[in-house]
């Protein structure tokens, strides 16, 4: 009698530096393509594991969710530590878990919360005006630059603008909601979507947080949704750093949503800052 097979569920963290993001391609370092040679040579069997969802080269996880299908049986403590042992220090395998035979990391996704890190290379100090003693103003110091560390620079955007918080976090509480994000996707078409013919992605997305903070010295932006198109997140935070040095003010964000055009937001973020948090299931909300 045959065993049925074992869907499993692996939730990893990985820094993205050394990766041509997460999905598989010929002839380069990718996490999924990792993962699979690793697999085949801990199991034996040969699998391609699914991804919550994809992340592009030079972005990172803390919490990235993968499914596959073994025919081999396996404890979960004993998978976990065969994986963690033959993969790369930059990949960690958090926790294994065998799953419903129809679980699929994406297709059952509900939410996701994805991070950005910001360091700021310049910043504003308060001045006292001469001529209005009684109201600090805010100015650039321009005697002071902040050197980002080659070990924070892999994971964080050196900004080189001095950016103001308090617009930042108005614009950014204005992309809750359910919204079409078409001005915050990319560009170039969905790369699952190509062929010509094929509808692109749904642009409507539901945002449940969107808050910006500065927390032990760098800016962090957070962002809940249900689902995120290529680069949104990257496209939104390009957007809240021209509000912070200026460039847009806060009351223009509803304009651009409504503009469902690219070109209307800001530029898109390096990729380096960004990383994928939580991916959360329903058995996982309250």
């Amino acid at each position: 009698m045959t065993t049925p097979a074992t869907t499993w569920k692996l939730t990893l963290s990985y820094d993205g530096t050394p990766f041509r993001g997460w999905q598989v391609q010929p002839g380069h370092p990718t996490v999924q393509g990792t993962l699979a040679d690793v697999l085949q040579q801990v199991t034996g069997e040969t699998v391609l594991p699914q991804g919550s969802g994809r992340t592009d080269t030079g972005v990172h996880a803390l919490g990235q969710v993968t499914s596959f299908a073994l025919a081999v049986p396996i404890p979960a403590e004993n998978l976990l530590r065969a994986l963690n042992r033959a993969l790369p220090p930059a990949i960690r395998v958090l926790s294994a878990e065998p799953m419903p035979a129809d679980f699929h990391a994406r297709h059952w996704a509900v939410r996701k919360t994805y991070e950005y890190r910001i360091f700021e290379r310049r910043v504003w100090v308060p001045q006292v005006s001469p001529l209005r003693p009684g109201l600090p103003q805010l100015s650039e110091d321009p005697t002071h630059e902040r050197i980002c560390s080659p070990f924070l620079a892999p994971y964080a955007w050196d900004c080189r603008w001095p950016l103001q918080l308090e617009p930042m976090q108005l614009a950014a509480a204005l992309f809750c909601g359910q919204q079409d994000f078409t001005s915050f996707a990319a560009s170039d078409p969905d790369r699952t979507h190509r062929a010509e013919g094929t509808p692109g992605p749904n642009p409507i997305k539901t945002i449940y947080s969107s808050q910006i903070a500065r927390e032990d010295g760098l800016l962090i932006y957070r962002v809940t949704g249900s689902g995120f198109l290529h680069h949104m997140v990257r496209n939104l935070v390009g957007t809240l750093v021209d509000v912070g040095r200026g460039a847009v003010r806060p009351p223009a964000i509803p304009a651009i949503l409504a503009a469902r055009n690219r070109t209307a937001a800001g530029p898109t973020a390096p990729a380096q800052g960004l990383f994928l948090v939580q991916v959360e299931y329903k058995g996982d909300l309250p």
